[in-house]
């Protein structure tokens, strides 16, 4: 059975620019392991789909300790590398969220997505803001001995329409990528970021392995491989996917 410390290894050494690791995002055991057997080298929780699956909507609002419960029964039933998205910490000042890494490392996850927008409101927290709390968080990643991957994610792409994506909003994306990298960053997710052009100047433009998630309107895995991504996930897709068959199914049974 392997130790977390070598599951953490074994994820880190995934993240390959130009042959990108898949993480088809699940949200329980059981979706765990419908996914395991498809052939996943490693497992991602999705922040909404875990909470959507529990009544909860997404933004911190499934309670800490239950999405941390959940992430250790996932890490329980399975050999694979487990990473969790965290969203924001579930914390705003940084004592609060190495306490939460700490608790969330104890359930033997080896990964976190950790984002810059201040949830529950529209606005990111300012770039040096966001580094600092990046920083807590590797902190404490280094404090356990377990070196988990802390993919550090930009909502730049995702608060706007796609249309509305230009070479501003790329620049700042890269100097996140940048401050986030010198605070301790494994890895950076644009996630909603779509444009073919875009996606290889990021990746050029960062020593950072870079996610992408497969949403429609997404170049293909070939194409992402191509530009330089390192890690393609795919959120809440396969949450819906499975959901719409369940009603679908659900209306046949009652017609």
């Amino acid at each position: 059975m392997s130790t977390q410390v070598e599951k953490a290894k074994l994820f880190q050494s995934l993240h390959k620019k130009g042959d990108p690791v898949v993480l088809y995002n699940i949200w329980d055991p059981g979706s765990a392991k419908v996914v395991e057997e498809a052939g996943a080298k490693a497992l991602a929780t999705g922040s909404w789909p875990v909470a959507v699956a529990q009544g909860y909507a997404d933004g911190h609002n499934i309670p800490m300790a239950d999405a941390i419960s959940n992430a250790k029964r996932i890490v329980d039933g399975t050999e694979l590398p487990v990473t969790l998205d965290f969203e924001g910490g579930y914390s705003v000042d940084e004592a609060g969220l190495k306490a939460n890494i700490g608790a969330a490392l104890d359930a033997g996850v080896v990964g976190f997505n950790f984002e810059d927008q201040v949830v529950g409101v529209e606005g990111l927290h300012e770039v040096s803001e966001q580094a600092s709390r990046v920083a807590a968080v590797r902190s404490a990643i280094d404090a356990s001995g377990v070196d988990a991957y802390l993919n550090a994610r930009t909502d730049l792409f995702l608060k706007s329409k796609p249309q509305d994506h230009d070479a501003a909003m790329l620049g700042e994306a890269i100097d996140r990528a940048k401050a986030y990298e010198d605070a301790g960053a494994s890895g950076f997710f644009a996630p909603a970021l779509l444009d073919e052009a875009m996606i290889g100047k990021l990746c050029e433009a960062t020593q950072l392995p870079v996610n992408i998630i497969a949403i429609p309107g997404c170049p293909p895995k070939a194409k992402l491989a191509e530009f330089g991504v390192a890690r393609i996930s795919y959120g809440p897709v396969a949450y819906r996917q499975v959901m719409a068959a369940l009603g679908e199914g659900a209306k046949a049974a009652f017609a």
